[in-house]
């Protein structure tokens, strides 16, 4: 290839973006990064996992950032039993996520990246493409949109998020701001009409599907729709060429993966890169592409797994899938193991 200007080039100026680029600098890489600017997203509420906060910590953002920390998740299935309850220590963590909006993530991070920031296209040892899905990305869409709103409830809001397994599809609620952003996966005509229904109906809907956590719904505000579909390329590095975060697997948010997951995928990239003499060369990427595989593959089964079963509702199922909350609910050592493997990725494997 002729002679490079820069070690690396950064295609994407989104979270995983900025992240992979502020990670690169830091092992001593020149790094440019190049994208639009980001679109303002009315309402897009996002879950930090405890790791991702570490990373953000790493390339000196985190403190910039407010947020509601998660300390315990409450996990049951309507219209059948069983339940579990996660708690930071069963992790052996301070707090298992943070909730925030996307927009003053990017906001943080756009404003630390401004010096990496170009127009221009500099000739690069290695290409990194993190701009989001890809079109030639194999994709799978679900029957299920996602409503996603801003609901407060009577009275004071805890640090307990709640996810509820409905025959739509999951129903989770998170403490943000004093509320609770919801993030509701239902049929796209249902999620329609949700939607632009009035308040009262939108709030009596709700109560009905989240049970009796965390109360009564008592206002909404914000309300939007995205549509959900599983986007998976089929390698994630090409000739000096790397695909992570959306551009390499885009997932549902069920359990909140797929951010965390892109920014497991720019911290990863930049430690592989670190000694490296050639960010492009093959040999090096091929050792990422297999440091990544575990991870990513596991994220894409469990929430792909987790988005369509819920769908079923045979009461054989129902019963498997009570059975199998309690077994977590009872036994500490899976919970732990199902907690870090969520928050970690492969790193919690014993």
């Amino acid at each position: 290839m002729p002679a490079a200007a820069i070690d690396v080039l950064v295609r994407g100026a989104g979270p995983v973006g900025c992240v992979a680029a502020l990670a690169l600098r830091g092992t001593g890489k020149s790094v440019r990064l190049i994208g639009p600017e980001a679109n303002q997203v009315r309402f897009r509420p996002i879950v930090l996992s405890y790791a991702s906060r570490l990373i953000l910590e790493r390339v000196g953002v985190w403190r910039a950032l407010a947020s509601t920390a998660i300390e315990t998740i409450h996990v049951s299935q309507a219209g059948g039993f069983g339940r579990t309850v996660f708690g930071a220590g069963d992790a052996g963590v301070p707090a298992l996520g943070y909730v925030l909006e996307y927009s003053a993530l990017v906001d943080v991070l756009r404003s630390s990246v401004q010096d990496l920031l170009t127009r221009d296209e500099p000739e690069a040892r290695c290409v990194v493409h993190a701009e989001g899905a890809a079109a030639d990305a194999e994709e799978k869409r679900y029957s299920q949109d996602a409503l996603v709103a801003s609901v407060r409830f009577a009275g004071a809001a805890s640090n307990t998020a709640f996810e509820r397994f409905t025959r739509e599809g999951p129903l989770a609620l998170l403490p943000m701001a004093g509320g609770y952003a919801v993030v509701w996966s239902m049929r796209p005509q249902r999620a329609r009409k949700l939607l632009s229904a009035s308040e009262r109906e939108f709030l009596e809907e709700l109560a009905g599907a989240a049970g009796t956590h965390p109360g009564r719904p008592v206002a909404v505000q914000e309300r939007a729709v995205q549509p959900l579909a599983l986007r998976v390329r089929e390698k994630s590095i090409a000739e000096r060429t790397v695909y992570i975060g959306n551009a390499a697997q885009t997932l549902h948010p069920v359990a909140g993966q797929g951010l965390n997951l892109g920014l497991r995928d720019a911290w990863d990239l930049a430690q592989i890169m670190r000694e490296a003499q050639d960010p492009g060369d093959a040999a090096l990427l091929q050792r990422f592409a297999a440091r990544r595989r575990l991870d990513a593959g596991a994220a894409i089964r469990v929430t792909d797994l987790l988005a369509r079963a819920f769908l079923r509702s045979n009461r054989p199922f129902n019963l498997l899938t009570g059975a199998a909350l309690t077994a977590l609910d009872i036994f500490p050592a899976p919970r732990r193991f199902f907690a870090r493997r969520m928050i970690f990725g492969p790193s919690a494997l014993p």
